[in-house]
């Protein structure tokens, strides 16, 4: 028939009713049965709503929001008629390579796509939107018109990127007193996530008497210089993401003392430090790393090749200022394993195990 089908051929189709369709069908060879249902089924991916088009009754019109990621490779058509409209929020820091270290190089978080296309084959629809802080109203405006919210923002890419958490978080705590379910909400992000939560075991028989956490420059310091002294540290800030600002810090003579509290370092002594987001080495003095957790970079702090800013009580407790003092454990190198439930039933165990070295 050429590029198209003839006009006259279209209205055929167009009067004949369901069972002479089906008549036609069936005197089809199977060959040709096969290119009717391939043409079919390109004509209904062809037709089916778009990603941000803002076209069709399953989706939200997000054509106003600034469009970070480069495709949506490997997201599935949206339903045309979805039971529920929902998005994947996303953050992409302009200043890191790709957007930050769990992003993809197409600007999408590694399992933004896999959220989304759980959502869509359970029959909703499930669109990926950036948030940019510079639209932050925009932004709200357009998140209002969905019936749910999946947020995928890692703890302190908002701000690296230039915005303001707290804003976010508001806004999203706007959006559920309106009705619009949000995962996971901000509040629940502060009292599950929380890097402290192995501070309030610390007591029990599972917990370890050496795990503090710190909110201000002088408990730091003198806590810090006591687990330091007793035994090999791992230290995390609150803000940071993929392991940065974790430290493992062991003192350059290894002259821990026995029992937990019988001495405290001394500024002057040295230690040999890792940090986890890409295991480079620092040596500096317990001053020195005390003054960059503070203060960040100073003339006190020394040299530093850190990407990250230290700083990491600024602002105090109400603003995410913490670090976690733990114990280094040294079969750490096994990995861990996540038994994953939904209710009391086990569906799935993952062995995380850190990189060699």
């Amino acid at each position: 028939m050429g590029s198209g089908a003839s006009s006259s051929a279209v209205q055929s189709v167009k009067d004949a009713s369901a069972e002479e369709i089906s008549s036609v069908v069936g005197e089809l060879s199977a060959e040709d049965r096969e290119k009717l249902l391939a043409a079919l089924e390109r004509e209904k991916l062809r037709a089916a709503p778009q990603v941000g088009s803002g076209s069709g009754a399953g989706l939200v019109d997000v054509s106003s929001l600034t469009k970070i990621a480069k495709d949506d490779l490997g997201l599935l058509p949206q339903p045309a008629a979805p039971k529920f409209k929902g998005a994947v929020i996303q953050i992409y820091v302009r200043d890191q390579p790709y957007g930050g270290a769990d992003k993809s190089s197409n600007g999408h978080r590694y399992d933004s796509v896999p959220f989304a296309n759980g959502m869509i084959l359970a029959g909703m629809s499930c669109q990926l939107i950036h948030y940019v802080h510079q639209e932050h109203d925009k932004f709200f405006e357009v998140a209002a018109k969905f019936d749910f919210l999946i947020v995928r923002c890692n703890p302190g890419q908002i701000k690296a990127d230039g915005g303001d958490q707290q804003k976010f978080d508001d806004a999203i705590m706007g959006l559920r007193a309106k009705g619009i379910q949000a995962w996971p909400s901000p509040t629940v992000m502060e009292k599950m996530g929380a890097k402290d939560a192995l501070c309030k075991i610390a007591k029990l028989n599972i917990g370890l008497e050496d795990t503090l956490a710190y909110y201000d420059e002088e408990s730091f310091a003198a806590g810090f210089k006591k687990t330091m002294a007793f035994q090999p540290r791992v230290i995390k800030q609150n803000r940071g993401s993929a392991g940065e600002g974790i430290w493992i810090i062991k003192l350059k003579e290894g002259n821990y003392c026995s029992t937990f509290g019988e001495r405290s370092c001394e500024d002057g002594e040295v230690l040999d430090m890792m940090e986890a987001n890409d295991n480079h080495a620092e040596e500096h003095t317990v001053g020195e790393f005390i003054e960059f957790c503070v203060n960040g970079r100073t003339d006190k702090s020394g040299t530093w090749t850190s990407q990250g800013v230290g700083k990491y009580l600024e602002g105090g407790k109400e603003a995410g200022g913490q670090l976690v003092d733990q114990r280094f454990c040294p079969r750490i190198v096994e990995g861990e394993l996540r038994y994953n439930c939904i209710g009391g039933v086990l569906v799935g165990i993952i062995h995380k195990k850190p990189k060699e070295g």
